[in-house]
């Protein structure tokens, strides 16, 4: 089997191959752009083919930044567009093409990878771990209205500012800068590359389907927030709520629980333990439904991840950690100082032992340590140990991501 990166030339049978091994069949171009495989890299795209030539397989990556605890912005390779014909499928191709992935990644010093799981049984097996996770709330209108803060002084801080509705083809610059100013300051999101918005390839906002959007300015006109919706038989779909003021989030959340003339509410991609919940009067009017991992981390560099995000308790910690997919282990003494961390090979007992999918599962702050060694996959050594793992990665902000790759 030969798998090499694709040309221009054999883009297109990438394209193929992908859609076949998924049966179905490419969407015909329309004018706008919005083909959500336009934005791929044809220099990251792999093509998997047999000794006679036959394609069989294909995989990506997107050059993405991701945003670490301590607003540090790493490079972070998504692996997507992942296919096999079902004709050739569990004859090793799925897992050559991983291992060439996770090779070329090493060989350009790039210390981890992300994807979104299309399934959840698949890539767990290549070292990757959910990390970070999303859910939706709905909200009937009728019940819908918030309770005043109780908090002394929290009604004087609500936000000064103000709200336009405006056409998705009207704030496309507006779209790109306010996410990008959201991406950099919360913790498991990923970049948008402006190549993502010129070609419009993606899922709402981002794409050509037509949407309103809600754009909040601050006191002085600056677009500060925005949230994307869709009015559909008296449902208000609201696609993403960006911003990184919670004042402006409740500002917008208002402006589209008061909508007239909508029966419900439903805010896609609401991050675990978010506010708004707790802001309505009726506690129940909010229904959680659709809870799911998003995105999946991937270690390649164990010191050079621990050392790259920002931490918020001092501590150390002895971590050895099993890599059954590249055949590799390593005992690693964690020690963090004011907000930094030191990570170095030692002999020292193991505080913890674990596989190296459950170190991206708790690597960003989303997924508790203990939650983990109840569950029976990582392995305490004494008593404290996993308090300790919970203090020393907890984070001052849960990750959230919810872009679509």
């Amino acid at each position: 089997m030969e798998i090499r990166s694709t040309t221009d030339e054999d883009f297109d049978v990438f394209v193929d191959t992908l859609y076949a091994a998924f049966g179905s069949f490419p969407e015909t171009p329309v004018e706008g752009g919005g083909l959500w495989w336009s934005a791929l890299e044809t220099d990251r795209c792999l093509l998997a083919r047999t000794a006679d030539g036959r394609p069989v397989g294909t995989a990506a990556t997107h050059s993405f930044e991701l945003t670490l605890p301590g607003e540090t912005l790493v490079p972070a390779p998504g692996v997507t567009a992942v296919g096999v014909l079902p004709s050739h499928r569990r004859q090793g191709v799925l897992n050559a093409m991983m291992r060439h992935h996770l090779a070329e990644l090493r060989d350009g010093a790039e210390f981890l990878s992300v994807l979104l799981c299309s399934e959840a049984t698949i890539y767990g097996r290549f070292g990757y771990g959910p990390a970070t996770y999303t859910g939706q709330l709905t909200v009937e209108r009728h019940r819908a209205a918030l309770a005043l803060p109780r908090a002394r002084g929290a009604a004087e801080a609500r936000t000064v500012g103000s709200v336009e509705v405006l056409r998705r083809a009207e704030c496309g610059e507006i779209l790109e800068e306010v996410y990008d100013r959201y991406r950099r300051a919360q913790p498991g999101a990923l970049s948008r590359p402006h190549r993502w918005w010129a070609l419009r390839a993606g899922q709402p906002p981002i794409s050509p389907a037509p949407r309103y959007v809600a754009v909040h300015r601050d006191a002085d006109g600056v677009p500060d927030g925005y949230a994307s919706y869709l009015i559909d038989s008296g449902t208000l779909t609201v696609d993403e709520t960006i911003t990184t003021d919670d004042a402006v989030f409740t500002a917008l959340a208002r402006f589209v629980l008061e909508h007239d003339l909508v029966s419900r509410v439903v805010f896609k991609h609401v991050p675990p333990e978010h506010p708004l919940r707790w802001q309505l009067a009726d506690f129940r009017a909010g229904q959680v439904s659709g809870q799911m991992d998003w995105l999946w981390v991937r270690i390649l560099d164990v010191p050079a991840a621990l050392t790259a995000r920002g931490w918020f308790t001092d501590g150390e910690l002895v971590l050895d950690v099993a890599d059954p997919f590249l055949g590799e282990h390593g005992r690693y003494l964690l020690t963090v100082r004011d907000g930094k961390a030191d990570c170095v090979p030692t002999d020292r007992k193991a505080d913890l032992s674990l596989d190296i999918r459950d170190l991206g599962s708790i690597y960003l702050g989303g997924t508790a340590p203990s939650t983990l060694v109840r569950a029976g996959h990582i392995q305490a050594h004494h008593p404290g140990a996993a308090t300790l793992a919970d203090t020393l990665f907890r984070t001052e902000r849960s990750p959230h991501c919810l872009h679509w790759f």
